[in-house]
């Protein structure tokens, strides 16, 4: 090798890495020029850098949420799971952030989660937080025939289950709506639909919104084939 190839490669060899606040400001600029996978790779190289910088695993937080929001999950891996994690661990190391993501739209994707409620202090583990959690999250369960069930609660007295899958008779994706009505005592669930037998269940210390023959519901709807 010639000498000044090798010079050249022994400087670039003893170049210091970036540190995590140089990644995070260089993921926070292409943040603000809407390149939001660009701006992820930094912020996370940032989180590498430094596991322990708040500010970092809060920007992959809410760069995910936006690349959610644009129909990018499976793109980048913006799971509602992964959002909470990271947002979570921002929280754990920096209490403050919680302020910040209560205002911030990035993260609007994950208002509807277990893992959101409990950052606001509502624990499954908690009975008397069952009603609320019940109301704030939205169920999903994806049944034997690949379709998806949602399920939510608007208000104290009604259910409203929606199942959307493939019609192999009209050759489109469909969603069936039907409304019901339910009852919670304790961790008791009732839940019954017109002309159908009610259905008994509970809201698990784990999260799991178990159902009887409606099946197991959890915040979290598989994605990707993930």
């Amino acid at each position: 090798m010639d000498a000044l190839p090798l010079l050249l490669a022994l400087l670039l060899s003893a170049a210091p890495a970036p540190s995590a606040r140089t990644l995070n400001t260089q993921g926070f600029r292409l943040y603000q020029a809407g390149q939001y996978p660009e701006a992820l790779e930094k912020f996370e190289a940032a989180a590498r850098a430094d596991p322990q910088m708040a500010l970092a695993h809060y920007n992959v937080a809410a760069t995910l949420g936006v690349l959610r929001k644009k129909g990018k999950i499976c793109d980048h891996s913006a799971y509602r799971e992964t959002i909470v994690e990271r947002l979570t661990r921002s929280v754990e190391l920096d209490p403050r952030r919680l302020t910040r993501a209560k205002a911030d739209a990035d993260l609007d994707p994950i208002r509807d989660t277990l893992g959101w409620q409990r950052l606001l202090g509502l624990s499954p583990q908690n009975e008397a937080h069952l009603p609320k959690l019940l109301r704030r999250v939205t169920w999903f369960k994806l049944d034997a025939g690949m379709a998806r069930e949602k399920l939510t609660f608007p208000d104290a007295r009604r259910v409203v289950l929606e199942r959307t899958g493939f019609d192999e008779k009209a050759q489109r994706v469909t969603t069936r709506k039907r409304t019901g009505t339910y009852t919670l005592r304790g961790r008791t669930l009732r839940v019954t639909f017109p002309n159908e037998p009610s259905v008994e269940g509970t809201l698990s210390e784990k999260g799991a919104l178990q159902l009887g023959a409606l099946g197991t519901f959890s915040d979290l709807p598989p994605e990707c084939d993930a």
